[in-house]
């Protein structure tokens, strides 16, 4: 073993060993070295303003209740530091989460200015700047960081957001569909329905009741354009009024605060041609077998 040094001589007598044994001797190896590091922290106190209001106390009005949260004792994405509030300091705080990978929408809330995930959103290491934390803006709010969804949900099922086709599948097997056509759906389909992108838009704040929004309109354009559906003119005649689809003014700001990094503003644009007849629908691709 001569040439070795410390650490490989190290490995070599540790592969030597029973395989128990390696991992007890890795296990409080990576103990040790955790508790090291432990001891060399120090606290990073970070403030951490949240928007606060309970409905069973319609008499206190909404406010921003502060708290402090050592970094070094959370995880590194806001969604943890509002986890670490509500188990360590503050049990009332409500909000929504699950999945905490960014692919169901639960906890999208306005951070720092900005709509977005809690669960992807990073904080900001800075400890001189406070981080904010605000519901969805113009939405009711149920209480504290949940909004009421109620009315985005029914804009979504006026859409119909399913297959429409009056064609049975050979077999009664998949309605089978050409690559081609497939790859119009990108971009689309990978919408989890979190409401950042309508909730950042001031057509929608204006006209909720009446305009469908980025998130709906992008979805009616996911139906629409997908070249198994036969119902394309009659998805169509529901939006054409003033409001449905026109009342978007392309901000664009949907398409900047998208947590997906999708683009409702691309769909919305491409309704808006195929219901003045600039453009239409593609004939589907044959398949060939």
């Amino acid at each position: 073993m001569a040439g070795l040094g410390l650490a490989e001589m190290s490995a070599i007598r540790l592969l030597k060993q029973p395989f128990t044994q390696q991992v007890k001797q890795l296990h409080i190896s990576t103990v040790l070295a955790t508790s090291d590091v432990a001891q060399d922290k120090t606290p990073k106190i970070k403030s951490v303003q949240v928007y606060r209001w309970n409905p069973e106390t319609p008499e206190i009005k909404p406010k921003m209740q502060e708290y402090k949260v050592d970094l070094n004792t959370c995880g590194p994405m806001v969604l943890d530091v509002l986890i670490k509030i509500k188990n360590s300091e503050d049990s009332t705080l409500t909000f929504r989460r699950s999945c905490r990978e960014g692919i169901c929408g639960s906890c999208a809330m306005n951070i720092g200015g900005v709509n977005t995930l809690a669960c992807i959103s990073g904080v900001n290491t800075d400890l001189s700047k406070p981080l904010k934390i605000y519901p969805l803006p113009h939405m009711y709010v149920v209480k504290d960081l949940v909004p009421d969804m109620k009315l985005f949900y029914k804009q979504y099922a006026s859409i119909e957001p399913w297959l429409h086709t009056n064609v049975t599948p050979a077999n009664n097997k998949e309605h089978l569909q050409h690559t081609y056509d497939r790859e119009k759906l990108d971009g689309l389909y990978e919408c989890i329905l979190c409401a950042c992108c309508s909730t950042s838009c001031p057509s929608y704040w204006w006209n909720s009741e009446k305009y469908l929004g980025p998130a709906v309109l992008m979805q009616a354009y996911r139906w629409i354009i997908d070249s198994r559906d036969n119902a394309t003119a009659e998805r169509l005649d529901k939006m054409r009024d003033p409001f449905s689809v026109f009342r978007c003014h392309t901000i664009m700001n949907c398409t900047r605060t998208c947590p997906k990094g999708l683009n409702p503003g691309r769909a919305i644009a491409r309704i808006k041609n195929l219901l003045s007849g600039v453009t239409s629908k593609e004939e589907p691709k044959a398949i060939t077998q």
